[in-house]
C-alpha cells in the first residue's frame, strides 16, 4: 500500500509534464465518474496517509516544510486532478468505458462500494503495514 501512495504522489507531481490533449466531454465525463465513485474523498484520504509514511520515515524534516508539502497537495481540487490525470484514462478508457462506469456508480451496489471505499483504503493500508 506504501506503494500505491507513493506511486500516486509521483505521478500528481510528474503527470504535468505530460499533459495530452483531452476532449472537454471526456473530461466532464471523468469528474462524474470521480465524483460518483467517490475518488475525491479517497484522494484526500491518500494524500493524508502518505504524509503519515513520509514523516516517520523522515523524522530528520523540520514539521514546517511537510506542513507546506502537505498544504500544497491537498489544495489540488478535484478540478485539477481529473486535469492532470485525463490523458492518462483517455489512453485505456473510452468515453462509453467512463459513460457505463458511472451507469454502475448510480446503481445500489455502486454506490455502496463508492460510500465505503475509504474504509476498504484505509483498513488495507493498515494490513498493508502489518
Amino acid at each position: 500500500m506504501k506503494n500505491f501512495i507513493l506511486t500516486l504522489a509521483l505521478s500528481l507531481t510528474f503527470s504535468a509534464l505530460s499533459f495530452g490533449q483531452t476532449d472537454a466531454d471526456y473530461t466532464k465525463t471523468l469528474k462524474k465518474m470521480f465524483t460518483l465513485s467517490g475518488t475525491e474523498e479517497s484522494y484526500q484520504y491518500a494524500i493524508k496517509q502518505m504524509f503519515v509514511i513520509f514523516k516517520e520515515q523522515s523524522p530528520f524534516v523540520e514539521a514546517s516544510v511537510w506542513e507546506e508539502f502537505e498544504k500544497e497537495f491537498s489544495n489540488t481540487s478535484i478540478d485539477k486532478l481529473v486535469e492532470m490525470l485525463a490523458p492518462v484514462y483517455q489512453k485505456y478508457m473510452t468515453q462509453v468505458d467512463l459513460e457505463e462506469m458511472i451507469i454502475f456508480y448510480q446503481t445500489p451496489v455502486g454506490k455502496k462500494y463508492a460510500k465505503n471505499l475509504s474504509m476498504i483504503m484505509q483498513e488495507s493500508m493498515e494490513v498493508g503495514q502489518q
